[in-house]
């Protein structure tokens, strides 16, 4: 079984299976900690109620066993954060195919904050967590620690998730609300443009140097990754680096909505076609 093992965490692990000779991604909870059964009965409300094409779909789940598990269309290229940062030959990605995952992937969070049945927020938004199918069409998924928004119930009383990209102010108040996801996907934006992990030194963050350029005035030209900094293409850079920033604004109510930046991701998506 272990040589089927796809995927690991701090949630469990994620195994390749089939389901009537279809290729599904089966992800199995490490068993005897509370919060992580809550969490997988969270994940179970939210899939369920949770239909976008750019979210990974719930195909069902088995509970009757001593370790419930659920069963996930299976996204067959991995994770973004496998695309951009593997070991060995990493795989071209052109502009206009990052530009696609970030305008999808916002698509898909906006829905998740403003048009699902149930208003809902991710909280641990980041690369490892968008999947890519065959054709880098992303697909959101890990939904274990998300929150379903009811006013009453937004200040989460435990800190879970990556803090490399976690918003500054959920991490200092607790209070997860829907611009948590939109820092955490400026940071994503990011590393898209610049195919650096968020923590790329030991003295250097992605988004420091980022912002530091952006306080000075200055372009973040040479933080671009080279394969796609071509001199016709600097000025569609520029204004996904300025979308990040906003983003990343530590007042939250300056942050714009995840159906901001998924406009201006579409703007800026088009205006490339044409």
């Amino acid at each position: 079984m272990s040589s089927n093992v796809i995927g690991k965490g701090g949630f469990g692990e994620v195994f390749k299976g089939f389901v009537d000779k279809v290729e599904v991604a089966v992800k199995k909870p490490i068993t005897g900690n509370l919060l992580e059964s809550e969490q997988f009965a969270n994940e179970v409300i939210i899939q369920s109620q949770v239909i976008h094409r750019n979210i990974v779909r719930l195909l069902g789940c088995c509970l009757e066993v001593d370790t419930p598990m659920l069963v996930y269309e299976f996204i067959s290229k991995g994770s973004m954060d496998d695309i951009l940062h593997g070991e060995g030959n990493k795989e071209p990605l052109n502009l206009d195919v990052r530009l696609r995952i970030a305008a999808e992937s916002a698509h898909g969070l906006a829905y998740m904050h403003s048009q699902a049945h149930i208003k809902n927020l991710h909280g641990d938004v980041k690369p490892a967590n968008i999947l890519l199918d065959e054709n880098f069409a992303p697909k959101i998924s890990d939904f274990g620690i998300s929150r379903l928004i009811a006013r009453d119930k937004e200040h989460a009383a435990t800190v879970i998730g990556d803090r490399t990209y976690m918003d500054p102010v959920y991490l200092q108040t607790g209070l997860l609300t829907e611009k948590s996801d939109v820092y955490s996907f400026g940071v994503l934006i990011l590393e898209l443009i610049s195919r650096k992990k968020a923590t790329y030194s030991d003295n250097n963050s992605l988004v420091s140097s980022f912002l530091e350029a952006h306080k000075k005035g200055e372009k973040a030209t040479e933080l671009f990754d080279k394969d796609i900094a071509a001199t016709g293409d600097l000025e569609v850079l520029d204004n996904l680096t300025e979308i990040a920033v906003e983003c990343l604004n530590l007042d939250v109510d300056e942050r714009p909505s995840m159906t901001e930046v998924a406009e201006h991701l579409l703007i800026l998506n088009r205006s490339r076609k044409l």
